[in-house]
């Protein structure tokens, strides 16, 4: 079985690797090498250093729409095109050339989730279950019918890049499963998905991630979790402006009015919102490196601890 395997990000490489023991990659396409670090030296994507790693032959276009690359993709004779957190629309001439389609492997229970960030999404909505889709790509963004899907719980205090850890795994295991089940003559039977319950997961902005402390405590608690490790949420703290690493919300009753420092001790700074309190744990100064609540009031000696 030829697979053309297509990704970017380091969600996509279990992926990669998952289908490198299961059929022959004959090409692996990436994102171009982007500027990355203080240097803005170009830098490879994940993707591209596992595909160099293993030996397979890397093509990074800037789109696919060209008739030169649907014939360079043509040529390679591909019975099935797996794609991965890519970061590009494939056109419908795209997807027509394997045989066999193009799976995708998505990070959510589709329809919930749809679009670019359905990690992070689902945890800053609250939801308590998540999980990852196999699915037979069609023009519409992830509105394919699902091949396969595997779900799993969300920690409470799971953050966005622990989760999105867990799922990058859970998305080689189903991809595994169908390109085993495909390599048997079994195709995977495809399911279209319901018409309720559809989301779509918003690309993260760093403007999402200043906490608005008139907001209800848990809702600010979710976007801590969700926005870490990017884009990490920020707030002012008793005139400092502050990342916030971990917070849990508290179902405080008080009349103070958001943003006042309820108490401030070893177990956190408790912050006033809109709806009870958030007790920020973790957190970061500008130019520093995270540290406790604890150790952050070792340093702020106007803050006197008073829980």
């Amino acid at each position: 079985m030829r697979i053309v395997f297509a990704g970017t990000p380091e969600f996509a490489v279990p992926s990669l690797r998952a289908a490198a023991g299961k059929a022959e990659i004959v090409a692996v396409y990436t994102q171009p090498d982007r500027p990355a670090g203080r240097g803005r030296a170009l830098a490879p994507s994940p993707v591209k250093r596992e595909a160099l790693a293993r030996g397979f032959e890397v093509r990074q276009p800037e789109r696919l729409r060209s008739a030169a690359e649907r014939e360079a993709l043509r040529a390679l004779r591909p019975d099935l095109m797996v794609v991965v957190a890519y970061g590009l629309l494939l056109p419908q001439a795209v997807l027509d050339i394997p045989p066999e389609g193009c799976w995708n492997v998505h990070a959510s229970l589709l329809p919930r989730w749809r679009g670019a960030a359905p990690v992070q999404r689902a945890i800053e909505a609250g939801d308590t279950e998540t999980g990852v889709c196999l699915m037979r790509m069609e023009k519409g963004l992830d509105t394919g019918p699902v091949l396969l899907s595997q779900s799993i719980a969300i920690g409470e205090q799971e953050t966005g890049g622990e989760l999105h850890d867990r799922l990058a795994e859970l998305g080689a295991q189903v991809l595994g499963d169908g390109l085993g089940l495909l390599r048997a003559g079994i195709r995977p039977v495809a399911r279209p998905q319901p018409e309720q319950g559809a989301t779509y997961a918003h690309k993260l902005d760093k403007a999402e991630a200043r906490l608005d402390w008139a907001q209800p405590a848990q809702a600010l608690a979710n976007r801590v979790r969700a926005f870490n490790p990017w884009p990490m949420a920020e707030a002012e703290v008793a005139g400092e402006r502050l990342r916030i690493h971990g917070a849990v919300a508290l179902p405080l009753r008080h009349d103070a009015a958001p943003g006042t420092i309820l108490a401030a001790g070893r177990q956190g700074i408790d912050i006033a919102c809109g709806e009870g309190a958030l007790r920020i744990r973790t957190l970061q100064r500008a130019g520093g490196k995270a540290i406790t609540a604890a150790d952050y009031l070792n340093a702020r000696r106007d803050l006197a601890p008073s829980g």
